[in-house]
């Protein structure tokens, strides 16, 4: 059933980014049950806050708690110290960018008003762009 902000039937989401623009967002079968596993177990809303983590008084938590807890689990699974949560949507961009090249939709999926903004993460590395060169130039391949 719908929540307001998930779907579980249509596995979609809706984000509220800046200004309080609201975008659907879909989400993989993976992420959609974990998500109804969370909402099994997560402790009522005190205000009625539709916010998917809350604190233990029910409230929303705040991106500083946000930004603690996911340190926490990065410094649990071994990964940089310094994680911070654009870091996962700076990666989860790149990610579907070289997966897919579709930087229009990289751009819906992050509620970017201009595509200048998701252009950003068109810089990809410089060893991608070699094996990509190598793979696919004929001069480049060994003869």
């Amino acid at each position: 059933g719908s929540l307001g902000w998930f779907d579980a039937a249509s596995g979609e989401v809706v984000v509220t980014g800046k200004g309080g623009k609201m975008r659907r967002v879909p989400v993989g079968g993976p992420a959609r049950e974990a998500l109804a596993a969370w909402l099994a177990v997560r402790p009522p809303a005190a205000d009625g806050s539709p916010a998917l983590f809350l604190s233990s008084r029910g409230t929303r938590i705040t991106p500083r708690v946000v930004q603690q807890r996911l340190k926490q689990h990065a410094i649990k699974a071994g990964a940089p110290v310094h994680v911070h949560p654009h870091v996962l949507r700076h990666s989860f961009a790149s990610h579907l960018l070289q997966s897919s090249g579709d930087l229009r939709a990289v751009q819906e999926l992050l509620g970017h008003a201009s595509i200048t903004s998701t252009q950003v993460y068109t810089a990809l590395d410089f060893q991608h762009l070699a094996a990509v060169y190598d793979k696919a130039h004929p001069r480049a391949k060994a003869k």
